[in-house]
């Protein structure tokens, strides 16, 4: 068993126990792949379609049947001969197709697409997982760091509290000076609960995902992601777009089954030409009264071949409207095609127009976090100094908070949309 396995396996083991756990993303992502239920019913979709394919290319094969029947018969007012009387039949009939129209072919190929199709929805199934979790996963990372962005605010206002206490019984500060200090930093204490309330039900979320225990407790890995990959350049838009394209699930299940409706029109138009099969059969019989069993099977012994052929002449306009109905599921897999190319053109450039956004936001994040700290230590000095008051001091830890929590928004969507580009680049994310 390898590594990765063992630890899946462990994984999975815990959750059930209830207990807990520090998930990387990717442990998030191998444990959705092996236990959503989801997934697992679209790969039973997907092993019934090889079925349907198997079924498809049996049609090949001959077919071959016995059949008997016993008969017996009672005459109880004949006036002369054997009332009773026994008859017995034995037949083994085989038939096979030599052709119809082209229509057993272009089925096995138009199954063989429909099993591409099928695992395409799983895979398309499997994307649309990861990019949740990676949403979740960001979103617990940010939640987690701005507990700690929270604590170092309410650590200042209460410092700032007790500092106001002191000037107030010394008489240097007024007793509503000390209220509103104290009550901001009741209100900061308030943040940090509300923050980690946000990080709990963030970890909720992901575990719901997850489809894990009640009782099990989710941690995620903490995130390195430097300031250097923040403020990286973005690839040219058309590369993106041009390799999004390329690794498209949906797209590529549209191609398919555009090209699926291609051998639909020809299983229809098959049903208008002619069809030949061959037929061959033995059998035998026997009855009582007569003569022995064993003789009558021998003189009754027959032996059959033939060829059939069948001309369709009116079908009362079911082949013309099978093909007409073909024609329109191809052009609506046509349309679909265009429509996906478009909503993937929209959602690259949707992630250019955020990524440029947030890492504007990012830069001058850093120059007002830099600006406000500086304000608020100034602003706190002053205040010990008695040439501020209360209110300024507010204001002042109030803006440097709001800086601070304003940059590490703005990190994690930098984070966020970079990595949701790199997946439709890529069909990867490695966070």
């Amino acid at each position: 068993m390898t590594l990765a396995l063992s630890g899946l396996l462990a994984l999975s083991a815990s959750a059930r126990e209830g207990t807990s756990d520090v998930w990387t993303y990717s442990d998030c992502v191998d444990y959705a792949r092996e236990h959503n239920i989801s997934l697992q019913q679209s790969r039973l979709a997907e092993e019934s379609s090889e079925y349907t394919l198997e079924a498809s290319k049996a049609q090949w094969l001959p077919s071959l049947a016995f059949s008997t029947s016993q008969n017996y018969g009672n005459t109880p007012f004949i006036k002369s001969g054997d009332k009773n009387v026994y008859n017995g039949s034995y037949g083994l009939n085989a038939s096979w197709t030599l052709y119809n129209g082209g229509q057993r072919e272009n089925t096995i190929k138009r199954d063989e697409l429909q099993t591409q199709i099928s695992a395409l929805a799983t895979d398309e199934l499997m994307r649309s997982l990861e990019t949740e979790i990676l949403s979740l996963y960001v979103n617990i990372l940010y939640a987690k760091e701005n507990i700690g962005i929270c604590q170092e605010a309410a650590d200042v206002s209460e410092a700032q509290a007790e500092r106001a206490r002191q000037l107030m019984e010394s008489g240097r500060l007024s007793r509503v000076d000390y209220a509103q200090l104290k009550a901001q930093a009741e209100t900061d204490r308030y943040s940090v609960v509300s923050a980690q309330g946000t990080y709990d039900n963030q970890r909720m979320q992901l575990k719901k995902l997850l489809q894990l225990g009640l009782t099990y407790q989710i941690y995620v890995q903490d995130v390195t992601y430097p300031e250097s990959s923040v403020l990286a350049p973005l690839p040219p838009i058309e590369e993106s777009y041009a390799m999004a394209l390329a690794t498209d699930v949906q797209l590529q299940s549209d191609k398919l089954a555009r090209e699926s409706a291609e051998y639909d029109i020809k299983i229809a138009q098959a049903s208008k030409r002619p069809q030949i099969s061959v037929n061959a059969g033995v059998g035998t019989g026997a009855g009582a009264p007569g003569d022995g069993f064993w003789d009558q099977l021998k003189w009754q012994w027959n032996e059959t071949v033939g060829l059939s052929l069948s001309i369709p002449i009116l079908d009362q306009k079911t082949t013309k409207t099978a093909v007409a109905k073909a024609k329109i599921a191809q052009m609506n897999a046509d349309l679909d095609i265009e429509n996906r190319e478009n909503e993937m053109a929209q959602l690259i450039e949707a992630l250019y127009i955020s990524l440029a956004a947030n890492q504007a936001k990012y830069v001058a994040g850093l120059d007002q976090v830099e600006s406000t700290a500086l304000s608020a230590q100034l602003t706190n000095a002053q205040f010990e100094n008695g040439k501020v008051n209360t209110v300024e001091l507010l204001q002042a830890h109030n803006a440097e908070l709001q800086a601070r929590s304003e940059l590490l928004q703005a990190k994690y969507m930098v984070l966020l949309d970079k990595k949701m580009l790199e997946y439709y680049r890529t069909a990867t994310i490695l966070l």
